[in-house]
């Protein structure tokens, strides 16, 4: 049985500052190139703080604090970029985005029950579910209130279009969780609005930011869509095949909570109705399951395989909508993201 290299999900940009090799002048591009940009983010996601009540300030700080890798604001500030200059809407539309974010990673928290998060004590472990509910809240409608500083009624849309998307995602996935049943169609559009729409959301509003047309922002917020879409795949092919040494949380996890994955809805589709009656009984008794001693390694390896094709043919699809910009560096970073996680979904079959 074939293993994959260990992969973490959350080093995604800051491993591409040493993936060099098709960089032009072999620089360490594109987490070096944003890098400045990133930092005037994280300023801006901090002071965030001093907006809330002073009694509420430390809770919002903690959160903050023990945040991510910037993906969403990078992404917006590339865009930016390639599509003339990076300015300071660029770098609020990062800040917008990345309170969303953090706002449904607190709730995931939750509804997952997780008490560590990047080794630091969730909100919920800290305060319990209802205060850590609220300090989700709290975070969405500061996001919706910044996104009125553009005075743009388009911007403001879209941005609560991305928050009513990402909050519906969740919410399918919850109530589809150990449901049988459930399509790959109906697993595409889960991802896409708690995923992908954060994504299309940071490369689409830089792109509006920049005065680009509808159809340049509408080939752009694809970009996004597809990448994120891959990105998540991605995820769930490392929950069956990463190390959980390097990669930082337990894995095989999603199928004994309820979550189908594609990998494993592609497994579905080739079992029999004996050997998908076993793995309904496996899942309704939220059993971590060796699937490939359960069902074969030919038949896991295979669905593992497809899932990884899918992603890449969505991450040709998000170099096809680069054509829509200039030739730059940052363009050539945007297409350099799509070829460093094509290399680790490439690495998930090793």
């Amino acid at each position: 049985m074939r293993v994959a290299a260990a992969l973490n999900p959350w080093i995604f940009f800051s491993s591409m500052a040493t993936f060099t090799a098709t960089s032009p002048n072999n620089s360490q591009f594109p987490f070096e190139l944003v890098r400045p940009d990133l930092e005037k983010v994280e300023i801006a996601i901090r002071g965030q703080v001093r907006d809330f009540d002073s009694a509420v300030e430390p809770y919002i700080a903690y959160i903050c604090n023990t945040s991510g890798k910037r993906i969403r604001p990078a992404l917006s500030i590339l865009v930016g970029g390639a599509a003339g200059g990076v300015n300071e809407g660029h770098r609020k539309i990062g800040v917008i985005i990345e309170l969303i974010h953090m706002a449904t990673l607190v709730h995931d928290d939750i509804i997952d029950g997780a008490t560590a998060r990047r080794s630091m004590p969730t909100a919920n472990a800290k305060w319990g579910n209802a205060l850590a509910v609220l300090l989700g809240d709290a975070l969405f409608s500061h996001a919706l209130t910044l996104a009125t500083d553009f005075n743009s009624i388009d911007i403001c849309r879209k941005v609560g279009n991305a928050a009513r998307e990402v909050c519906q995602g969740e919410i399918l996935q919850t109530q589809r969780r150990f449901d049988m049943t459930l399509s790959k169609a109906e697993y595409f559009r889960v991802i896409e609005m708690k995923t992908g729409a954060l994504f299309a959301a940071a490369t689409s509003l830089a792109a509006t930011v920049s005065g680009l047309n509808e159809g340049d922002q509408a080939s752009l917020a694809d970009y996004g869509m597809k990448l994120g879409t891959a990105y998540q795949i991605y995820d769930d092919c490392l929950d069956l095949v990463g190390s959980e040494d390097v990669v930082g949380k337990t894995l095989g996890t999603d199928l004994a909570k309820g979550k189908l994955t594609l990998p494993i809805l592609n497994l579905l589709e080739a079992i029999s109705e004996s050997q998908r009656e076993t793995i309904n009984k496996h899942i309704l008794e939220e059993k971590i399951i060796d699937l490939p001693k359960l069902f074969g390694v030919n038949a896991y390896e295979s669905a593992l395989e497809n899932a990884i094709d899918t992603a890449l043919d969505l991450l040709n699809g998000c170099r096809a909508n680069l054509g829509v910009l200039s030739a730059s560096e940052y363009r050539d970073a945007l297409e350099q993201i799509t070829r460093f996680l094509e290399t680790l979904l490439r690495k998930c079959r090793n």
